[in-house]
């Protein structure tokens, strides 16, 4: 059974929603969790509600351990002090859920700099924030899980969301690379892209929404989480009950060799597109080199 005995995590926007069912499932194996939320509107905007403390009180309830923390994740000084709360109270940070999110959906040409810069300052700038100081600890003691959370809007795109897209394709690329450079410290960096019915989606679900209780993606995050997991650099759509691998992939391509057949040109690239297209045979690229050998093999052949 996959438990978090002795293990310290922190999960921020854990107030409602998603997070909140993350920080209880962690809490519930065995995790002791800074549970962060700010208690600030969809639109990130201020509140005065404090939800984190009703997640802490249902975790001591149910015999957990648990703190509140109200900082936001997009100032980078509260982000410290919230890595300082789980060494401080805790002794130890294992494990990192960047949940936290805001909308500000509008179409392209109608999106302001202020709610483009304020999605990336929480989704991705946050990440960073948090991420940083708890990935140094985890280097330190040898052991790390990070669990970002992107999103279908970011892999595939959503209309009216180039902020929230940007910011959530923007996590991928924080995965990859901290993928990589945590590999031989023993930490663990992937991501879900996660559909649920919670405050920020229950209008663009509809119906749906029902079904899409985020208690089914918690179960999925806490795999990520643990120690029995050993893959890295990857992202899971997660939803209703469902989970699937989502992927960049690399078809075998075209190939005209510089040396013997002359320089590339745009008709080549018309003429071939269908060959270019094509998906048969891809590949999975885990990291950049794996496109370079790919190449490598053609040009030195």
């Amino acid at each position: 059974m996959i438990d978090f005995a002795d293990r310290v995590a922190i999960v921020t926007g854990a107030g409602r929603g998603l997070g909140a069912e993350h920080a209880k499932l962690l809490a519930a194996r065995g995790a002791a969790v800074v549970v962060n939320d700010p208690g600030v509107a969809t639109d990130g905007t201020a509140g005065e509600q404090r939800p984190a403390d009703e997640v802490v009180a249902a975790i001591k309830e149910a015999g957990g351990a648990a703190v509140a923390d109200y900082g936001s994740v997009a100032e980078p000084d509260s982000a410290q002090a919230m890595v300082d709360r789980a060494l401080d109270e805790y002794g130890r940070l294992d494990i990192v859920v960047n949940n936290a999110g805001i909308l500000r959906d509008k179409a392209f040409h109608n999106l302001e700099w202020d709610d483009f810069h304020a999605v990336l300052d929480v989704h991705l700038r946050g990440a960073f924030y948090v991420t940083r100081p708890s990935f140094r600890h985890m280097r330190e003691q040898g052991y790390g899980r990070i669990v970002m959370t992107s999103s279908a809007s970011g892999l595939l795109g959503n209309f009216g969301q180039a902020n929230y897209g940007a910011a959530k394709m923007g996590l991928v690329g924080l995965m990859n690379v901290l993928a990589i450079e945590g590999a031989s410290k023993g930490i663990k960096v992937n991501a879900i892209a996660p559909i649920a019915g919670t405050r920020m989606t229950q209008e663009l679900l509809g119906p749906m929404a029902d079904k899409l209780d985020p208690a089914f993606v918690a179960p999925v995050v806490a795999y990520l989480a643990s120690e029995a997991c050993d893959l890295t650099g990857e992202v899971f759509s997660v939803a209703g009950g469902t989970v699937s691998r989502m992927f960049v992939g690399l078809s075998p391509g075209w190939f005209k060799h510089p040396e013997t057949e002359g320089v590339l040109t745009p008709e080549d690239v018309e003429a071939n597109l269908d060959t270019i297209r094509a998906e048969d045979g891809y590949l999975v690229p885990m990291t950049s080199q794996d496109e370079i050998q790919k190449v490598a093999k053609l040009l030195l052949a």
